[in-house]
């Protein structure tokens, strides 16, 4: 009788925890993206949004708070209490953060929850199609030492992927850089294009109306293999630069204490969004590659850039505050 009275009782809980699940969205959910209107996270977070509206029978907000390399967006995340807000981060305020600033107004391993990576996609080295002669990372880096000065760099803000994938180039190439940060990719690469920086590595979104346009030329990509997406485009290691390699990834993450079968409904949910052959094809235009997977997973990937990127922040001596 106990053990079937004890069965029921888990039969019950299960059945309650299904009931949470599924009446979980009951209002508006806040997506928050720590960059700006037109950026690749930006893109990523409609193209979302969207589709789990419709699944969740809810409004998606995207919500965009830029500032302090991303740290702004995430930490108005972990901060929420709400259960209906999300955070789509990336390897700075996530990953990075904590090897440049003494100090952070959170802790990602105690305040946020890696729900499902949404994409990983390299970075790629850009030059202003005027003012830089070069065709490739050789012809590049021959003329950057020529600058007594050094080169002026954009990227999408401070500790982001792009500021560090750019540092770590200049040290393994021997150059001079003044870095320009800006709020998020769309103004860093129109920075480049209209010359008032040099040169800028970022994923392609931004990047490629600019291409298109022939105001800046697009010379490498930081993955291990060529993208097919962009094939014209030899690898970093391609060019003699193996060690500059890096991938942007960026993911779902929630406030800690957002209740599991709320999140694993979320991871769930995104997957199935993720897998859709039109959103494919969308993600896949824009140069960027859908990934998902488990918390497992994502959490992994964190764990490995912290893992590769914490000394090498420290050997650069790369410090925001």
């Amino acid at each position: 009788m106990r053990r079937r009275t004890a069965l029921l009782g888990l039969a019950a809980l299960g059945a309650a925890t299904a009931r949470a699940a599924d009446a979980w969205p009951t209002r508006p959910v806040h997506l928050v993206v720590p960059t700006g209107p037109g950026s690749s996270l930006d893109l990523i977070a409609r193209l979302l949004g969207e589709r789990l509206a419709a699944r969740w029978g809810q409004p998606v907000v995207v919500d965009n708070k830029p500032g302090a390399g991303g740290m702004l967006g995430v930490d108005a995340a972990a901060k929420a209490r709400d259960g209906h807000t999300l955070a789509l981060g990336f390897n700075g305020p996530v990953a990075f953060a904590p090897f440049l600033y003494r100090r952070m107004p959170y802790d990602p391993a105690r305040d946020l929850r890696p729900l499902v990576m949404t994409t990983s996609q390299p970075n790629v080295l850009a030059v202003n199609a005027e003012r830089v002669p070069a065709r490739s990372v050789a012809e590049f880096v021959a003329w950057a030492r020529t600058r007594r000065d050094g080169i002026a760099y954009s990227s999408l803000g401070n500790g982001s992927s792009a500021h560090l994938t750019m540092e770590l180039f200049l040290h393994e190439a021997g150059i001079a850089g003044v870095h320009v940060p800006y709020n998020g990719s769309p103004p860093a690469a129109l920075a480049v294009a209209q010359g008032e920086a040099e040169a800028t590595f970022m994923v392609a979104p931004a990047l490629l109306p600019h291409a298109r346009a022939n105001r800046l030329r697009l010379l490498a990509v930081t993955s291990a293999e060529r993208v097919h997406s962009l094939p014209e485009l030899p690898t970093m290691a391609e060019a003699g630069y193996p060690a500059v390699q890096s991938l942007a990834w960026n993911g779902l993450l929630a406030p800690a204490g957002t209740p599991e079968v709320v999140l694993a409904r979320i991871a769930a949910d995104v997957n199935t969004v993720l897998r859709e052959p039109a959103v494919r094809q969308a993600l896949d235009a824009q140069g960027l590659a859908p990934v998902g997977g488990s918390a497992a997973d994502f959490r992994r990937t964190i764990d490995a850039d912290i893992k590769r990127w914490g000394p090498v922040i420290t050997r650069l001596g790369v410090r925001l505050d």
